[in-house]
């Protein structure tokens, strides 16, 4: 009887659990069949889920010219500190520190001293020195005078004029003149100084022309040329030109760049020399867009670029590189000759997206391919309207 209990009872769990196990299988099924239900579902809202709507703008591209730019400042093309060359005291220096002086215009000048004696002396030094070597010839024809007579008559006569020559030019140099044109920028002796040979008496520039200095990259070396204009910004704004007068040949080790001057006319003085300016060597002409920078983004290379449109209105990213800036915009090259610019909501959408685009000013899609070569055609579409610079400031 016990035996008969005990085999019902396992009979009875074994039932318990072949019905249990049909009920969890069956929600495991009903779980596995939602999830993909599920999947299905999310799969067509995707699918009938409109798509970004952003705003565009039809940009043309225009020649451009591409500059060379070097950092660089002006400096004067010489700079002489006039000396002197005798001892004695300074009698004038009729000029100060900023006057424009000519080229031989007096600087210093020293007294005299002993010097117009010396002079006086050595005049008639000459004087009987050529009497000598006059009477020493007559002897010579009456026969009463040798060679030797004749030979130390002449020496003593060319050491009288070589004596007379000696003190003017001593006499000359105690008046200090400008060596050129230019601007005294330092003066170096009072009235009443005693002044010794090699003695500074006034520092002259030269400002004109002004030379404009810098160093150009390797890279760009080779696209300078002497001969060709070049333009200078100056920290205050104003512009000045000139032509390339050198380029080096020669690198510096430590920069590896190369020495470059040009010459800019200061004819009124206005240019000063140390002034830091920014120059801009045209180089060739490019075509490139005009566009605000705020619509740059960053790929995840790291490189600049923007996001346009093609003809069937998926998102692409352009690299972009920067050829020159203006107050209102930023000059670039790497874009299709005419593109179709993403100017508001570039930042909702992704690369390879389908969009819906608002154009600025029209309904239509771009008239042209967006090859980068420029070789794209018109596609018989309606003519677009086209902007030189894009502002991010418009709203949907």
């Amino acid at each position: 009887m016990r035996t008969t209990y005990i085999t019902a009872t396992v009979i009875a769990l074994l039932l318990a659990g072949w019905l249990l196990s049909g009920q969890l299988n069956k929600e495991e099924a009903t779980f596995n069949a939602s999830l993909a239900e599920q999947n299905r579902e999310q799969e067509r809202v995707d699918a009938d889920a409109a798509p970004t709507r952003v705003r565009v703008a039809v940009v043309q591209a225009s020649e451009q010219q591409r500059f060379v730019k070097v950092r660089g400042k002006t400096e004067n093309k010489r700079t002489v500190t006039a000396k002197i060359e005798l001892p004695g005291t300074i009698l004038s220096r009729p000029v100060e520190r900023g006057a424009t002086v000519a080229k031989g215009q007096l600087l210093c000048e020293l007294s005299l001293e002993d010097r117009e004696v010396a002079l006086t002396e050595a005049k008639a030094g000459l004087a009987q020195a050529r009497l000598e070597y006059k009477g020493a010839l007559s002897l010579k024809k009456k026969g009463f005078n040798s060679d030797t007579a004749i030979a130390g008559a002449r020496a003593r006569l060319a050491t009288a004029e070589a004596n007379l020559n000696r003190r003017q030019l001593d006499l000359s140099k105690v008046k200090i003149r400008a060596p050129f044109d230019g601007i005294v920028e330092d003066v170096h002796m009072e009235v009443g100084d005693y002044a010794t040979p090699g003695s500074n008496c006034a520092t002259i520039v030269d400002l004109n022309p002004m030379l404009l200095r810098g160093r150009v990259s390797e890279v760009d070396v080779a696209s300078v040329t002497v001969g060709g204009m070049a333009r200078g910004v100056m920290r205050d704004g104003n512009q000045v030109e000139g032509p390339v007068t050198f380029v080096g040949h020669q690198s510096d080790p430590a920069t590896r760049t190369y020495a470059l001057e040009i010459e800019l006319p200061n004819d009124n003085g206005a240019l000063r020399s140390g002034i830091t300016t920014e120059i801009l060597i045209p180089v060739e002409s490019v075509l490139a867009q005009k566009i605000s920078p705020a619509l740059f983004s960053l790929s995840d290379a790291g490189d600049i670029g923007v996001k346009v449109i093609n003809s069937d209105n998926v998102v692409e990213y352009h690299k972009v590189t920067i050829l020159s800036d203006d107050n209102d915009g930023v000059w670039v090259t790497g874009l299709p000759n005419r593109t179709a610019l993403i100017t508001v909501g570039q930042e909702l959408v992704t690369d390879g997206e389908r969009v819906d685009p608002v154009y600025q000013g029209t309904n239509t899609m771009p008239a042209q391919g967006q090859a980068p070569d420029g070789s794209a055609t018109d596609t018989g579409r309606a003519q677009l309207p086209t902007a030189n610079a894009v502002s991010a400031s418009a709203t949907l």
